[in-house]
């Protein structure tokens, strides 16, 4: 991976500083070049390419200039057997990550009005972009719920344009949304969700993002997608992530559904 991005580098003319910043697994490499960040992201051959209207390319042209995010610059795209590589220069965005460590917190951040104010603005405009691909599979969810959540899947599923990746890993402040690999057509609810989920081992952050969200988490749209972005946290349990905020899924998950969510399993099950 350092070397797929000292090569992206060279070729897109950049000179990189400063220490790597790696991501989930060490499967993407980042590094800061002037105003600029270069981001290099390795996967199978079989997911070489890019789908028209999806990821950061997708988002630059689809969704709009209002929602605080990189600007993008530049791509490129490699395949080296048995690896496929997309490399993607963004703006450098020089306010913290709220939590640049894990996904979720441990202590409330203390984010002022403003920030919540602007998160709630840049929900609104992105639901009005067109989004292409569907983010967490109805299939999934018919699998999902029964075996994460132990009731029934739900006949439908309302969605909305979304982030569909929602945490403090990819929220700075002042508030930049990072990471637009997932963003497309998500259940109605599943970003503030996903959100809450992540939070939920500081109780009053918790508590606000449900007060600043009800008007979506409290209807029945919004409680649907909220169970889907739990089930796919207890998935994650399931393969041993999270164990610090497994009991809280499953406590917010029985407050939801009346129904204590199985003991997890291992499950491969991708969404």
């Amino acid at each position: 991976m350092e070397t797929a991005h000292a090569s992206a580098a060279a070729l897109l003319g950049l000179k990189c500083t400063g220490n790597p910043v790696w991501g989930f697994l060490g499967c993407t490499i980042s590094r800061r070049a002037g105003d600029l960040w270069l981001r290099v992201a390795s996967t199978a051959m079989a997911n070489a390419g890019r789908n028209q209207g999806e990821g950061i390319v997708g988002a630059s042209v689809l969704i709009p200039d209002d929602v605080p995010r990189p600007k993008l610059h530049d791509v490129m795209d490699w395949t080296e057997d048995p690896h496929a590589y997309k490399a993607e220069v963004t703006d450098y965005i020089a306010h913290p990550v709220i939590s640049p460590d894990r996904p979720d917190l441990a202590q409330n951040p203390g984010l002022p009005d403003e920030w919540w104010q602007s998160l709630s603005r840049a929900f609104e405009h992105l639901s009005q972009a067109e989004g292409v691909r569907t983010t967490v599979r109805s299939g999934w969810i018919d699998k999902a719920f029964p075996q994460f959540l132990g009731i029934p899947a739900p006949e439908r599923v309302e969605r909305v344009t979304g982030h569909g990746d929602l945490h403090w890993g990819n929220l700075t402040a002042p508030l930049a949304i990072l990471d637009w690999e997932r963003w497309g057509l998500v259940p109605v609810g599943y970003d503030p969700g996903l959100l809450h989920a992540n939070s939920l081992l500081v109780p009053d952050l918790a508590a606000r993002i449900r007060a600043e969200f009800a008007p979506v988490l409290d209807t029945p749209a919004g409680r649907i997608g909220e169970l889907v972005a739990l089930a796919e946290m207890l998935q994650a349990v399931a393969r041993g992530w999270y164990p610090e905020l497994a009991p809280l899924l499953a406590d917010r998950a029985a407050e939801l559904t009346g129904v204590r969510p199985p003991v997890p399993v291992q499950s491969e099950v991708s969404a």
